[in-house]
């Protein structure tokens, strides 16, 4: 089952983003708090949203975190993927694909355009199955980031 995430299931969500970190072996980078969480999911203008997937016994296998972008090409919002992940134990019982597609009929049933998200060069299992739904790579783009001394040093000039 596919359903919209809730305050109860920060505690959840906080652990599995960490499980997720350290699959891309980036725990040390983790450091959203639950309190944080909570505050951005479910505060008074929430700008990110959740999804939960649950097995047959209600507890949570995986979850969606996503967002609105917008498309100055086309006009209209998207849908920017910015983590999706099913617990070890759950992959191959369709909850990520249930997932992708709970987003696809939000961006649908919106008038939204894309649905869009990164996946690291080294993931194959994740780029196959991505594949596999007929998501395609965007070549010719790459992502940039910036963080830390740097941002703090290009906001300061």
């Amino acid at each position: 089952m596919i359903r919209p995430a809730t305050a109860l299931d920060v505690p959840a969500l906080h652990s599995m983003i960490r499980e997720l970190a350290e699959y891309e072996h980036a725990l040390h980078e983790a450091l959203a708090t639950e309190e944080q969480l909570h505050r951005t999911l479910f505060g008074e203008q929430p700008a990110v949203f959740a999804h939960i997937a649950e097995d047959g016994a209600g507890e949570p296998v995986g979850f969606a975190l996503w967002f609105r972008n917008f498309s100055t090409w086309r006009g209209t919002h998207g849908i920017y993927l910015e983590d999706l992940y099913v617990r070890p134990h759950a992959r191959g019982a369709g909850h990520g694909r249930a997932l992708l597609a709970e987003l696809a009929r939000i961006c649908t049933t919106s008038g939204y355009a894309r649905l869009e998200w990164s996946v690291l060069n080294w993931n194959e299992p994740s780029i196959g199955f991505y594949k596999s739904l007929g998501a395609e790579p965007l070549d010719g783009w790459t992502v940039y980031r910036m963080t830390g001394e740097p941002l703090a040093d290009l906001a300061r000039s």
